[in-house]
């Protein structure tokens, strides 16, 4: 069992930058895949980056690669994404989720956080 709770979205300006953290508490954590994923209005949610327990290994949408960056403090029970050079097709609410295998696929995922709205303006 994993709870996550996001926080860090907000209004940004294009070219900008935000930093999304995920506070997870739960027993399986120190097993857990986390991972980042968004939705924007009209779309579908998509797979946007995730890391293993060790933080050795992480994959990322083809449209975020060079941009975002996530990383994890397993000694604060937190997971990131560093989002850079942000344009507003990254409007989106971000949702945080856990895995136990390494995985871009949503049903993998079995726990999630409320989401975080991010807005990039123009």
């Amino acid at each position: 069992q994993v709870q996550l709770v996001e926080s860090g979205g907000g209004l940004v300006q294009a070219g900008g930058s935000l930093r999304l953290s995920c506070a997870a508490s739960g027993r399986t954590f120190s097993s857990s895949v986390l991972g980042w994923f968004r939705q924007a209005p009209g779309k579908e949610r998509e797979f946007v980056a995730a890391i293993t327990w060790s933080g050795k290994v992480t994959t990322y949408a083809d449209s975020v690669k060079g941009r975002f960056t996530i990383s994890r403090d397993n000694a604060k029970n937190t997971v990131y994404l560093q989002m850079n050079s942000l344009n507003p097709e990254d409007t989106a609410v971000y949702y945080c989720a856990a895995a136990y295998v390494l995985s871009i696929v949503i049903d993998r995922y079995d726990y999630w956080g409320q989401g975080t709205q991010v807005t990039v303006s123009s």
